[in-house]
């Protein structure tokens, strides 16, 4: 099982289709900016929190390297549906889309 890449041009209708969106950078870089709906679920502390994902997911960091090792572990967990977003939150940024701020709910 792996999970799939999937471009920011894609991720508006991969949510509209009842995707959730995972960011795995830590809070503070959480904080700083993100994309919005974006969970905060650190990479760290992935392991032992793996039944927080609803699938279908879609997991982001900052450039894409963390969100696909999660994406990895998580299928290899045996999570089905599991989509990493390439580029990440600066792919995003670069392409002029909004972020939120702050801490997540």
């Amino acid at each position: 099982m792996s999970y799939q890449d999937i471009y920011t041009a894609e991720l508006a209708e991969t949510l509209r289709g009842g995707a959730s969106l995972y960011d795995v950078r830590e809070p503070e870089e959480y904080a700083q900016g993100h994309i919005p709906g974006a969970v905060n679920l650190p990479l760290s502390e992935l392991q032992g929190r793996e039944d927080e994902i609803r699938t279908p997911a879609v997991i982001v960091c900052l450039s894409g390297g963390r969100s696909a090792s999660a994406a990895g572990y998580l299928t290899d967990q045996g999570k089905a549906d599991i989509m990493n977003l390439v580029g990440g939150t600066m792919g995003w940024i670069r392409e002029g889309r909004d972020v939120e701020t702050g801490p997540g709910a």
